[in-house]
């Protein structure tokens, strides 16, 4: 029979340092910024579980990639510049984010079924071109609609690529292999679970949303591709969710993100990210037809969606990309900011609220000096645990005078609007996963047009919600909520 190994007190004690001396190193050394319920978490499970906790820290505890500073980026300039708000626009650029551009054309999608015929639109619209990039792609109807897609692009001669992120579809992931590969379509997993040092941490999940074709026209936002997203599982109704398509220069900053993607889901840890900016400002390829020579104009598909947005001296927009790729937590960057500055009304929502101190205090400042915080949640979501831990930030935000509205159905939205200067929409949800750990994306958007219609797509929402309760919940409940805290930066 083996004999496992014994320690003594004092081999266990020098272990147990020596776990402890190693997260201080790698977390300084690489300067890995945590929530302090994140390093209590860790430093908590290293020295009352070292054997265990050490490895798993090691294998899952890094949160950046990049280690050099992105460089920061001129000044907003140009004719536009004075059409977007300068605390906004300086600090993306200081945080080494490409600048706002304007764009030929945007279109919000709060209707599942207009969003999916958008999105099957723009695959169809590729000539050159097609890229995927999403967290989920499921084996069901609306999956089956997007790789049936794909595919026939692929068979027309359009190069197509795909990015899933392993673990969310790790139940699915292999769902429309055959088809898609059987006609070239490039596929490549993100991260895979099992831990591989080439590509990262496993811990580090693409939670990025987008589809582009011919690097030209873009469509995205916080919908996963399965039918709970577009047309409801059966006998339900779909989420509540949002999705945009714009054609300009936001395609081209997706563009820049997904060669930093692919090249990451290749195992390249050091993608040039340096130079995203600069790859985000290059103008798209102009489409080729699969046979030679310029493509031919494509015929929108009709779609219930919305009419097109204003035109390019007002469709101000940019991406806001934020992850363990860039150096700079610049979504959390960005919500603070626009916390602080805001002056009459500030509407987020989001499927999971479980912020970290600093933004939470910028929102309850911003209640308390009489700015109008309203938070979309939904009454139920889809992960419990995150619904207990957002029971104390909710009330913090009560007590300060904010309006909290619980939806009956399932929000799975990402959006916020500050004043009339500023909207976003996109992938990140108000968790510290998302804004510390995924890589994720939101669009900023300046337009009048594009604030106007998601300040009425929150009012219309808010109105169909009950308020939620400041009541504090029993003691064991506040003890509850307390645990969950404690790991509530990987809810």
């Amino acid at each position: 029979m083996m004999r496992l190994p014994t320690l003594t007190a004092l081999e266990h004690l020098a272990f147990v340092a020596a776990g402890l001396l190693t997260y201080v190193v790698v977390t300084r050394v690489r300067r890995q910024r945590r929530h302090p319920y994140a390093a209590l978490a860790w430093v908590m499970s290293i020295a009352a579980f070292p054997y265990l906790g050490l490895p798993i820290f090691l294998i899952f505890g890094t949160r950046k990639q990049i280690r050099p500073a992105t460089p920061r980026q001129p000044a907003p300039a140009g004719p536009w510049a004075a059409l977007a708000p300068l605390w906004a626009t300086r600090l993306l650029a200081a945080l080494g984010v490409a600048g706002a551009r304007p764009q030929a054309a945007v279109r919000f999608f709060d209707d599942g079924e207009a969003a999916l015929a958008e999105l099957l639109r723009v695959i169809a619209s590729a000539r050159q071109t097609v890229d995927v990039c999403t967290y989920v792609l499921a084996d069901d109807e609306v999956g089956a609609a997007v790789a049936a897609a794909l595919a026939e692009r692929a068979r027309a001669g359009v190069r197509v690529r795909l990015l899933v992120d392993a673990i969310g579809s790790l139940k699915v992931r292999h769902s429309h292999d055959r088809l898609l590969k059987s006609v070239g379509v490039q596929v490549r997993l993100f991260m895979p679970a099992l831990f591989n040092p080439r590509r990262g941490r496993a811990n580090l999940r693409n939670h990025r949303k987008f589809t582009l074709a011919d690097g030209q026209r873009v469509w995205a936002g916080g919908r996963n591709l399965a039918n709970e997203y577009f047309i409801g599982q059966v006998g339900e109704p779909p989420w509540l969710d949002l999705s945009f398509s714009a054609d300009g220069a936001l395609a081209a900053q997706a563009r820049a993100l997904f060669e930093g993607d692919w090249r990451t889901a290749h195992g390249v840890r050091r993608a040039p990210r340096e130079t995203y900016a600069a790859r985000a400002d290059e103008p798209p390829p102009a489409p080729q037809d699969p046979l030679g020579g310029p493509a031919a104009p494509v015929d929108p598909v009709p779609t219930t969606a919305q009419p097109p947005g204003p035109g390019p001296s007002h469709a101000l927009a940019q991406w806001v990309p934020s992850g363990p790729d860039f150096h700079e937590d610049t979504l959390h960057a960005l919500l603070v900011s626009a916390a602080f500055h805001a002056e009459q009304r500030l509407l987020l929502a989001t499927p999971y609220f479980v912020p970290d101190e600093g933004l939470l205090e910028a929102l309850v400042l911003a209640a308390r000096r009489g700015v109008d915080v309203l938070l979309l949640l939904p009454a139920a979501s889809n992960h419990r645990l995150a619904d207990w831990a957002r029971g104390r930030p909710v009330r913090a935000l009560l007590e300060a005078g904010a309006r909290v509205r619980l939806l009956p159905r399932m929000l799975h939205a990402k959006a916020a609007v500050v004043d009339g200067q500023l909207a976003l929409c996109g992938s990140a949800n108000l968790d510290s996963r998302s804004l510390f750990i995924n890589y994720e994306a939101q669009a900023a958007f300046y337009g009048q047009a594009e604030i106007d219609w998601l300040a009425d797509w929150f009012a219309r929402l808010a109105d169909t919600g009950t308020p939620a309760s400041a009541e504090p919940p029993s003691w064991l409940g506040d003890m509850g909520e307390g645990v969950v805290a404690t790991v509530a930066f990987q809810l």
